[in-house]
């Protein structure tokens, strides 16, 4: 364990690259572990920090409430870490699953990497659930009734290639975990069916698992400002419950996605 705190106001939500260089230079042999647990969604885009330490070609697996494919500034931030990973040669494609927020959808999807989507390299499958009948035939659209066909399918596309699975908890429903985010629809059951079937079929490298709610914390006026903006409000229960959901659904999915090769 690795007390980085201090660095938590400065990197939360957004962060200049000086400081993420910086933040890399003395964190380096820290992120290089083969599995990692970390803070908040607001720090989510420290994954794409976490793969330059990988040599090999991966597929990058990410169950998140949100796509993180925003094209536009800060270049480093929770919104848009998942183009950081499409810049590595070596992340040869990323598959989204589970995202439920307006994100995916006409007309705030022209903020999304789409150009990657097209081509081949992007994948997001958000929940068409809720959705008029139309939006379902948009590409990668799931529904709880369907998203486990699809998501088989999408494993016999990675023919055993190595794989790196990051988990977002607000990619689970509110009972399940609590996070800075809106909360998702998957349920753990549902992550214990998906790592269960990744390994089956391909080797996981690396992984790592953030989300949990933190009380959020800033070291800038700006950046304060727009994590404010952009953050929902949400209604929490108290500090003890908040604990106690969050390290039972840690101690469930942890060991599936920890396991050694």
């Amino acid at each position: 364990m690795v007390d980085a705190r201090e660095w938590g106001p400065r990197l939360r939500f957004s962060a200049p690259p000086r400081l993420v260089v910086e933040f890399y230079r003395e964190q380096e042999r820290n992120l290089a572990a083969p599995f990692l647990l970390y803070g908040s969604g607001d720090f989510h885009y420290l994954t794409a920090l976490r793969l330059r330490r990988i040599a090999e070609p991966i597929a990058l697996v990410s169950f998140d409430n949100h796509p993180d494919w925003d094209v536009r500034p800060p270049k480093w931030g929770c919104g848009g870490w998942v183009n950081r990973a499409l810049e590595l040669p070596h992340v040869r494609r990323v598959s989204v699953w589970g995202c439920g927020n307006f994100e995916c959808w006409w007309p705030h999807q022209i903020f999304g990497n789409r150009r990657a989507e097209r081509g081949g390299i992007l994948e997001v499958h958000p929940w068409a659930d809720d959705r008029p009948a139309k939006d379902r035939q948009r590409k990668g659209a799931i529904l709880r009734e369907n998203w486990r066909e699809h998501f088989e399918r999408f494993l016999k596309t990675l023919a055993g290639e190595n794989v790196y699975v990051t988990i977002d908890l607000d990619c689970l429903c509110a009972d399940e975990a609590v996070t800075n985010w809106e909360a998702g629809r998957y349920t753990i059951v549902d992550l214990e069916w998906a790592l269960g079937k990744l390994r089956g079929s391909s080797p996981i490298v690396g992984g790592d698992i953030c989300g949990a709610y933190s009380k959020p914390k800033y070291a800038r006026f700006k950046q304060r400002f727009a994590a404010e903006f952009d953050h929902p409000k949400i209604r929490l229960p108290d500090e003890g419950n908040i604990r106690a959901t969050n390290l039972a659904t840690l101690e469930k999915l942890w060991p599936l996605l920890a396991r050694p090769l």
